[in-house]
């Protein structure tokens, strides 16, 4: 009996050599703090393992290949950019590469951004690469868009145009019966509208009501944010309009046009575009501010004078005429 705890003591020893022995030819990690590792598309597994050796993640390029062929899984490494912390080991490393836990960083598209700021934000991401045009007024989807370093801006463009159809497909198949617009471009359109003359989400489905009361019966829609964006492309214009904007002919203008823009003036966002096609429904033809954010919204045009008038007055009181 003494002899048989003897032996297993001296299997346990001579397992425990070989384990530091085998650690000390096949290295491992050396990370002392949280590093980002870029993994460029095409990389073999040895260029990885001497990068991981050249910026000192790893002791030994060589043990690591070793290690990867005698203990990792069969699955390739996928490239991308990987956040390495000090608590992973070499085997956790090569897991990482090969599950693809890339770094993932996220660009946000508000509602109502219009398409040549949606642009210019991309183009101003330093971690994308690529040129692009700026997309078509009211083709991409405000959202929150993930991205990986090094990814061309062409492939995120990409994925909010596809949402954006996606999601205008799926709401058009959902509309209310008799809204005011007959195809799903026109309910962009209208949408764009509503994104820009509405400030309270609570008023949206109002607003949507009241544009589709004007388009129904051939009011004008007179919506400022028309005027302005021929004149800016929907960056805000930093003044008031003048009068000979307001009474500008063009495209846009429903100031001087009966029924919509000939395009969006911006990118709704999904309330908005459903408000249109599930607007609310009222008699409203008329809104003005009310002072708080919201709108006062009013049937008749007398009305609509008595609420412009206790407007001015309250602007007047405030000293902004």
């Amino acid at each position: 009996m003494k002899r048989l705890g003897l032996f297993v003591v001296s299997l346990f020893m001579l397992a425990a050599v070989g384990l530091i022995l085998a650690n000390s030819y096949l290295g491992d990690a050396t990370i002392e703090k949280e590093t980002p590792f870029t993994i460029p598309a095409g990389s073999s597994l040895g260029k990885v393992a001497y990068k991981l050796e050249e910026e000192g993640l790893i002791s030994s390029g060589d043990g690591f290949l070793l290690r990867a062929r005698l203990f990792g899984s069969a699955e390739p490494i996928q490239a991308g950019e990987f956040e390495l912390t000090p608590e992973m080991d070499q085997g956790d490393i090569l897991a990482a590469f090969q599950n693809g836990d890339v770094i993932r960083r996220f660009v946000t598209i508000p509602e109502g951004m219009p398409s040549i700021l949606v642009w210019e934000k991309l183009m101003e991401e330093e971690l994308l690469t690529g040129e692009i045009a700026v997309p078509a007024e009211g083709s991409v989807l405000p959202d929150t868009y993930a991205f990986e370093r090094g990814q061309d801006r062409a492939e995120i463009i990409e994925q909010m145009r596809s949402a954006m159809d996606a999601f205008l497909t799926k709401a058009w198949a959902e509309r209310a019966p008799d809204i005011a617009v007959d195809n799903p471009r026109d309910a962009l359109i209208l949408a764009s509208i509503v994104e820009k003359e509405t400030g309270t989400a609570s008023e949206r489905r109002t607003v949507a009501g009241l544009y589709s009361n004007r388009v129904k019966r051939g009011i004008m829609l007179q919506a400022d944010p028309t005027i302005i964006y021929p004149i800016t492309k929907g960056k805000p214009l930093g003044r008031r309009i003048r009068r000979s904007e307001i009474d500008a002919v063009n495209d846009y203008n429903t100031y001087t046009r009966v029924g919509l823009p000939e395009g969006p003036i911006t990118n709704p966002g999904r309330e908005s575009i459903a408000a249109v096609l599930n607007p609310e429904e009222h008699d409203y033809v008329y809104m003005v501010a009310d002072g708080t954010g919201g709108h006062e919204f009013n049937e008749t045009l007398d009305a609509h004078n008595a609420a412009v008038a206790k407007w001015y007055a309250l602007r007047r009181e405030r000293g902004e005429m």
